[in-house]
């Protein structure tokens, strides 16, 4: 299933249009959905930081619930989270777009867009079945509870690049180390390695709280059981799990490192301990020639 969320449409398969046409209470906005994509996109936790320059008149007109805000549009709604995910309910593809391309645009910071891309419909109860969700309502809030299962599966695929990524780079250390019996890198690469590890393991665990149960099903416990069929759907649980086993292996691979540059400064103390040694046995010697001659 993991896979599978990465591909995006084909041109030749076949989508039914959904036209759902609600009332919305909560924003007293009629929401008309043209077709049945949903899409997801991350671009990153400096998003809605003071660093970005994203026009706040993105949220006019929204309605916010705790750290989502809802936009509603003329194809279909999306519903942006603060720490940088927006899942998209059935926008036409150009507007879509257009709006990818604004937040590109004014964002002073880089943007790393990581998107996936799924189907819904409508049925009589919810049913989640080969990347398509049926939905047992026209509830905003039940699109809202299955959304945070998204944005979160969506944030959470970044901390598992991101850890992959850094254990990947760096392999090669324990490699050397087994074959060789020593790592043949400086101190100072060595302390930037280091600082590498311990700032993506800090970045992961300091953001740790965004894969909880979000805080809006204190105030709507009864649309938490929606939220756990997607979130098991997506394997959520199972992944922070295997992603706490990675975090542990760059623990693993910063300590090997720790205990390495320890032993390096270990060794090059002793050498200095040596030299001076060498230099007082040196100048000891001297003396006594010069004592000898006299």
């Amino acid at each position: 299933m993991y896979g599978r969320i990465f591909c995006s449409y084909g041109k030749n398969v076949a989508q039914p249009l959904i036209r759902v046409t609600m009332d919305n209470e909560m924003t007293g906005n009629e929401i008309t959905f043209s077709d049945d994509k949903l899409s997801i996109y991350n671009f990153g936790d400096d998003f809605l930081s003071e660093n970005s320059n994203i026009d706040k008149r993105f949220f006019e007109g929204g309605t916010r619930y705790r750290d989502a805000v809802q936009i509603v549009v003329s194809t279909g709604e999306y519903w942006i989270f603060d720490y940088g995910v927006v899942v998209f309910w059935a926008v036409d593809e150009d507007e879509r777009e257009a709006l990818i391309h604004r937040l590109k645009k004014d964002n002073t910071t880089h943007i790393k867009k990581i998107e996936e891309h799924l189907r819904f419909t409508f049925s009589d109860e919810l049913v989640i079945k080969k990347d398509v969700i049926s939905l047992p309502n026209n509830d905003p809030l039940t699109r809202l509870a299955i959304s945070h299962a998204l944005a979160q599966s969506n944030k959470l695929m970044e901390y598992e690049i991101q850890a992959q990524n850094s254990i990947k780079h760096y392999s090669h250390i324990p490699e050397e180390l087994a074959k060789t019996g020593k790592i043949s890198i400086s101190q100072k690469e060595i302390a930037k390695i280091r600082g590498t590890l311990l700032s993506t393991k800090s970045d992961i665990i300091l953001h740790y709280g965004l894969l909880d149960t979000p805080d809006f099903f204190w105030e709507y416990p009864e649309y938490e059981s929606t939220y756990e069929r997607m979130a098991r759907y997506m394997d959520i649980h199972q992944r922070v799990e295997l992603l706490s086993k990675k975090l542990a292996t760059i623990h693993e691979l910063f300590e090997m490192l720790a205990g390495e540059q320890k032993h390096q400064h270990s060794s090059f103390l002793e050498w200095i301990i040596i030299v001076l040694i060498a230099i007082e046995i040196v100048l000891f010697l001297v003396q006594e020639l010069k004592d000898l001659v006299l």
